[in-house]
């Protein structure tokens, strides 16, 4: 049976005891993953502490994440880790190589003795939700990408405000909370602009867009850009049908569209940058290579990881607008 070890005559803080008591129940086999613990009362009543020395352990162990509150219920052991100093729940839209890099870069920052529990909402609303409505309590800190997913703060205000990061989109009822995010209207439409003289062999400007997976951001700057140039433009969903002519740019946000762009343009045996042109977002090794190099328009996700991490340790609440760069290379 699991007992907490209390002594008048050292000079270990009652508090911190309660803790290393507890940690030694775990390290020992005593206390496991989801076992529960004695009530505030029980402990306070049994050593005869105040409720507030007996709080203070408590919250010390489950700003760790080593255990967690159930309304109602009490207290549980949620991690058997007792090395971990914090938990931290990070929530991506999805995995892909430069959110890769932006995870690495993320940990690389953090330093040892932190834990980074990563979970994926695909663009889905419930998921979303249901994933921040399971770990509520259960981290130090919430780093949550939204994407283009609307009135996320419904969900995210059950979290505590100091304890939440935004990253990559930020809508507008996301602005209080401390974030490390791309102006994607402001960058594509000063990157169109840095290749404006490359751009203009070109007749007509195609953005692939699509409305459940990107933000809107980049099909406003987009817009922006060719109004003020005035250039021929259209907006589309799917490369699905699509007949590409000679003369277009194509504006791919997505990896796939640009391998099937690249296929396209093959099977009309048209040449790439001198018949038909290509601006991939978010660069990569991949993209260096391929065709001989394609253009990019890419923020710098290390950077963002790096940022995301100092910001934590720090216990910083800033907004930061990462780097955004054109790389141009031979498909323009």
């Amino acid at each position: 049976m699991f007992m907490i070890t209390i002594k008048n005559k050292i000079s270990v803080p009652k508090y911190k005891q309660i803790v290393n008591s507890i940690e030694t129940a775990i390290t020992s086999g005593i206390l496991k993953k989801g076992d529960q613990l004695p009530s505030i009362n029980d402990v306070k009543n049994k050593h005869s502490l105040s409720r507030d020395t007996v709080l203070t352990a408590f919250n010390e162990l489950k700003n760790r994440g080593i255990i967690q509150s159930v309304v109602g219920k009490g207290y549980y052991v949620s991690s058997e880790d007792i090395k971990v100093d914090q938990k931290i729940f990070l929530l991506f839209d999805e995995l892909n190589s430069f959110k890769e890099d932006l995870y690495n870069s993320f940990l690389e920052g953090l330093g040892e003795n932190v834990q980074v529990d990563i979970f994926f909402h695909h663009f889905n609303r419930k998921i979303f939700d249901k994933l921040i409505f399971d770990n509520i309590g259960a981290y130090n800190f919430y780093v949550i990408m939204p994407a283009n997913l609307k009135e996320t703060n419904t969900m995210i205000q059950n979290l505590p405000n100091d304890k939440v990061y935004i990253l990559d989109q930020i809508h507008e009822d996301l602005m209080h909370y401390p974030s490390v995010y791309q102006n994607f209207e402001e960058d594509i439409f000063e990157n169109l602009t840095k290749a404006d003289i490359v751009i203009k062999k070109y007749e007509k400007l195609v953005l692939v867009f699509s409305e459940e997976r990107q933000p809107r951001g980049m099909l406003d700057g987009f817009v922006k850009y060719c109004r003020q140039q005035n250039f021929n433009f259209k907006v589309i969903n799917s490369l699905k049908n699509r007949d590409v002519t000679s003369g277009e740019l194509y504006i791919i946000p997505e990896d796939k569209n640009l391998l099937r762009i690249i296929k396209l343009i093959k099977n009309k045996s048209l040449k790439l940058s001198k018949d038909i042109g290509v601006i991939s977002y978010n660069d990569t090794l991949l993209k260096e290579i391929v065709e001989g190099g394609i253009t990019t328009i890419s923020t710098d996700f290390n950077a963002m990881g790096k940022s995301l991490a100092e910001m934590i340790l720090n216990k910083e609440q800033k907004k930061i607008a990462n780097p955004n760069n054109l790389i141009i290379r031979n498909s323009i």
